[in-house]
């Protein structure tokens, strides 16, 4: 016999089966909502400035992407940066002078990758082109060059040596589209032999340089001295000769050197004292 509590039970488990479903449209709302999220935020992806945003498609090289924010396809491509700011790298390098003396070195070298060419560079090198193109070119120039030079024109012509260069790395890394700002050679180093040596040739030299001014100095006191007495004795045989040497002319070199002081004579048995300057007879002047 139906009582009414049959119902009420029924009531209650229709509302629990509500509940559960209920409950699975927010979880699947949530889980979409995630996986959306998680598309959007693949899709979305920032190039920063100073770099150049390759796009590979299933590994193949698609398009560049410059600095922003860009959109790819979630799961399906990838982007990889290059950077094209000025970079530095710096090789310790060693080669041979045109003397065959050792030469080590380190070199510091300023380049950055043309952007326009990014796409080449990444599908033709890849992201490291610096150890793979710049390192070992920079080792091949710096041998090329030195052994044009000796190693000590290496030291007096440094600014050739760096210029040549230069010029030699910019033709080598051109073809890969990576441009040479400049080249600098912070340093040469030879053996402690060939240092030493250097060292010996300069005092060497150093001291030929002294005694060449040495007497290039004596020779110039002694074309003095010769000049001097020449025009001395050229001086008294004109006199002799010309009959010019008159007492009047002895008088006036006399006065012409002389201070202006005479000599006072004590006499014998007395302590009188005699001026000199009493008994000569200057000649006077007409007024």
């Amino acid at each position: 016999m139906f009582d009414g509590n049959f119902s009420t039970t029924k009531t209650a488990g229709t509302n629990r089966f509500k509940g559960v479903k209920i409950g699975g449209k927010v979880f699947s709302g949530i889980l979409i909502a995630l996986l959306l999220l998680i598309v959007l935020t693949s899709a979305l992806y920032k190039v920063p400035a100073g770099n150049i945003g390759v796009v590979t498609r299933f590994g193949a090289v698609d398009r560049v992407a410059y600095p922003g924010i860009n959109i790819k396809i979630p799961f399906v491509e990838k982007a990889v940066m290059l950077n094209v700011r000025t970079q530095k790298d710096e090789v310790d390098a060693t080669a041979m002078s045109e003397n065959l003396q050792v030469v080590t070195s380190l070199i510091a070298v300023n380049y950055h990758l043309d952007g326009a060419h990014a796409k080449e560079v990444y599908q033709n090198v890849g992201p490291n082109y610096a150890d793979i193109i710049v390192a070992p070119a920079i080792q091949n120039t710096f041998k090329a060059v030195t052994a044009r030079f000796s190693a000590e024109e290496l030291i007096t012509r440094r600014d050739d040596v760096r210029e040549q260069s230069e010029v030699e790395l910019s033709k080598q890394l051109e073809s890969y589209f990576i441009v040479v700002e400049n080249f600098n050679i912070v340093n040469f180093d030879f053996s402690e032999e060939y240092q030493n040596a250097i060292e010996a040739k300069q005092v060497a030299q150093q001291q030929v340089e002294t005694s060449k001014q040495m007497l290039a100095q004596a020779e110039i006191d002694a074309q003095t001295v010769i000049a001097q007495a020449q025009g001395q004795a050229d001086a008294q045989k004109a006199l002799a000769e010309t009959g010019a040497l008159t007492d009047e002319y002895l008088q006036y070199l006399f006065l012409t050197r002389w201070n202006g002081v005479l000599p006072q004579v004590m006499t014998s048995g007395t302590d009188a004292m005699i001026d000199v300057s009493r008994f000569m007879n200057f000649p006077q002047q007409e007024p």
